[in-house]
């Protein structure tokens, strides 16, 4: 039984990866994939930075067919930019772009909180521009030939929970999806998430309606799906450092055991990580960025405070690997 569709895209359980900014690149989205989850979504892309020919793009953008469906996110607040970049990005007609096969789709950011974001009116500040935000999506829709979603959030701050109007801004102007993070912009990542407002936004629309925000086991996924009827899950944060989540809420979906990983098991899946950051980004960029990933690993575990001191100062892949192995002994 297929429960979510976007164009031609049929997922099974609706499960897709957050676009996480500095997280969520080719080697993260790679292992959750093989975990579980159905659609990722590359890191967020500058519009404008594609109009200038950025070289940072075609590292952001690259991803191997068998990430397939995969969105590519795009934020700005320009409409003939945007719609410039999106068909770009949908033709793979950019500089030094590295990829062999075609995304699935464009996502547009309208929820990053961050303040160099939105105070340059990018991201979540155009849920305060709700007019804008509709000629945008027109605009990209009409570049390309593939679905468009849009990502939102609940709205700017408590006095302006717009999320409703937004969603239906954005099917009439030709989105195909909407993803809802239960937050306002005002309030960054704090909680409580507000599945009141994804709810009141799957009932206001015809297209799918994604939820995200505060999804970090099998119980609150499953508690989100049947409050607010929503027709996927989008993961975050829940999902740094444990990929495994996807497989867990699948089997609740599903109504199959899910067996945790052993120690042994979940180190095992975050060398596997750090090898394909190093084989994408080289072992120095790849031993620095994957410092946060194994952190997050082990985080919460008997010993990891000690670990994550020498993790940190780790400089090479060998490093690494002894830290892992000294931290099983623990466990065994």
């Amino acid at each position: 039984m297929i429960v979510l569709k976007i164009g031609n895209i049929e997922l099974k359980n609706g499960l897709f990866l957050a676009p996480l900014a500095g997280v969520s690149d080719r080697a993260f989205r790679e292992v959750c994939r093989k975990h579980g989850a159905e659609c990722t979504v590359s890191e967020m892309i500058s519009a404008k930075g594609l109009h200038y020919n950025d070289t940072k793009t075609a590292v952001l953008a690259a991803f191997s067919e068998n990430e397939l469906p995969f969105f590519v996110q795009i934020f700005g607040s320009d409409p003939e930019i945007m719609a410039e970049s999106a068909h770009k990005l949908a033709t793979n007609n950019y500089k030094a772009c590295q990829n062999t096969v075609y995304p699935s789709g464009i996502d547009i950011n309208m929820g990053c909180p961050v303040p160099k974001i939105a105070g340059n009116g990018d991201g979540s500040a155009l849920m305060k521009k709700p007019l804008l935000a509709g000629e945008i999506i027109k605009a990209v829709s009409s570049a390309v030939d593939m679905p468009v979603t849009v990502k939102i959030r609940s709205g700017w701050d408590d006095d302006s929970r717009n999320a409703v109007e937004m969603a239906q801004i954005a099917e009439k102007n030709g989105a195909k999806a909407i993803c809802v993070h239960g937050r306002t912009r005002m309030q960054m990542y704090r909680d409580p998430v507000d599945i009141d407002i994804i709810k009141e936004v799957k009932e206001a629309v015809s297209i799918p309606v994604i939820a995200n925000g505060g999804i970090n086991d099998a119980q609150s996924a499953l508690r989100m799906l049947e409050y607010t009827r929503c027709d996927g899950l989008m993961i975050a944060r829940g999902a740094m450092g444990n990929p495994f989540l996807f497989e867990e809420i699948a089997c609740a979906i599903e109504g199959r055991e899910y067996i945790e990983p052993t120690m042994k098991e979940r180190l095992s899946v975050a060398m596997e990580h750090i090898r394909l950051m190093i084989g994408y980004k080289g072992e120095y960029t790849g031993v620095m960025e994957a410092r946060k990933h194994l952190s997050w690993y082990i985080q919460g575990r008997k010993g990891a405070a000690q670990a994550r001191e020498k993790v940190n100062k780790a400089m090479s892949l060998d490093e690494l690997e002894s830290i892992v192995e000294a931290f099983l002994c623990e466990y065994e």
